[in-house]
């Protein structure tokens, strides 16, 4: 026996040894298999996954880096990336100077509100889409994505002067009301997103609901709005994202010109931070001196202005991905 598994083994060297055998294995090395990728497919996609993360964390990392930066490390030459000392007080003059707890429960209140508004009203108009057919379906989903594609800067003045005519210029009504009535800032896009998905969900679900009893209203809320959970998700983050970075129709709409409200001066932070300059000039002072304005301070206003969104990716991110992924699976 041992003679035999001896010449099996010398029959296994010599195959192993043969050259057309080591062209496969360094073929099946480089170019893969239908069963595992191939170390220049890898290489490729490694090397582009590196240059894209790159290109989005460079500038996150230059903002960390000379928001800890004082006066002297800007000026030095030698100095690039890591500060000499780690300057905290940059953060404390950038966030007295946004007047930081006030300023961010009102971008709450100005992101948070108008976002919960979309997430239920997008998801009753796409609701309405996926599952009824009535006359003139198909030309209110086109005007739908005419209007999504449309430019917001031709229908801003019209917008202006309504919202002045009905008073609510200076106020966060200039918001609510058009989310309320499923036209909020990028609305369009959420009630497709909730259309696809809900044209996912089982027919026989809803049947089966409306056999034992169940309203329209009552399938809605028992069925399809329980296992729209990924496509809430999804439209939630983007909505608070793009109204919390929103700072033009959030100045020209909401915030006015000396704009005064129940609240006070109604702000958020992304306004703040366009008028970072003047607010600062104005109010950060030490010692009776006005301290000068300089490139840590503006990255740490930064820093600050954006710090709620990434805390609140960072929890989310998991969540996110997967609602991201679910909402293109058809369940059918």
């Amino acid at each position: 026996m041992k003679g035999k598994s001896q010449a099996q083994l010398d029959r296994l060297k010599r195959y192993l040894s043969h050259p057309s055998v080591n062209k496969e294995k360094i073929r099946k090395f480089f170019l893969g298999s239908k069963e595992k990728n191939g170390f220049i497919k890898q290489l490729i996609v490694y090397g582009l996954l590196i240059c894209i993360g790159f290109v989005y964390l460079y500038p996150m990392l230059y903002m960390v880096s000379k928001s800890m930066m004082d006066l002297d490390d800007l000026l030095d030459t030698s100095i690039s990336w890591i500060p000499s000392t780690f300057n905290v007080s940059n953060f404390t003059q950038a966030a007295t100077a946004m007047n930081y707890v006030k300023t961010l429960f009102q971008s709450i209140l100005v992101a948070g509100l108008p976002t919960l508004l979309n997430v239920t009203v997008c998801s009753v108009i796409g609701y309405g889409f996926a599952r009824f057919e009535f006359r003139g379906k198909k030309i209110m989903m086109g005007l739908l994505i005419f209007s999504f594609i449309l430019p917001p800067q031709i229908t801003m003045m019209p917008t202006y002067v309504m919202f002045s005519d009905y008073g609510l210029v200076g106020t966060l009504k200039a918001f609510l009301i058009p989310s309320l009535f499923g036209q909020g800032l990028k609305c369009q896009i959420f009630i497709l997103i909730f259309y696809q998905f809900f044209r996912q969900v089982p027919k026989v679900l809803i049947e089966a609901a409306q056999i034992d009893g169940a309203g329209y209203f009552k399938s809605f809320l028992r069925i399809a709005l329980p296992s729209a959970a990924p496509a809430i998700l999804t439209v939630f983050l983007f909505s608070l994202v793009w109204y919390w970075n929103e700072s033009y129709l959030t100045e020209l709409y909401v915030t006015g010109i000396a704009n005064k409200t129940q609240m006070g001066s109604l702000s958020t932070l992304v306004v703040q931070l366009k008028n970072f300059a003047t607010s600062y000039s104005s109010a950060q002072y030490t010692g009776g001196v006005t301290q000068n304005n300089n490139e840590s301070i503006q990255m740490a206003a930064t820093l600050l202005s954006i710090l709620p969104v990434l805390i609140m990716y960072f929890i989310l991110q998991r969540n996110f991905v997967e609602s991201i992924d679910r909402t293109g699976i058809t369940g059918e």
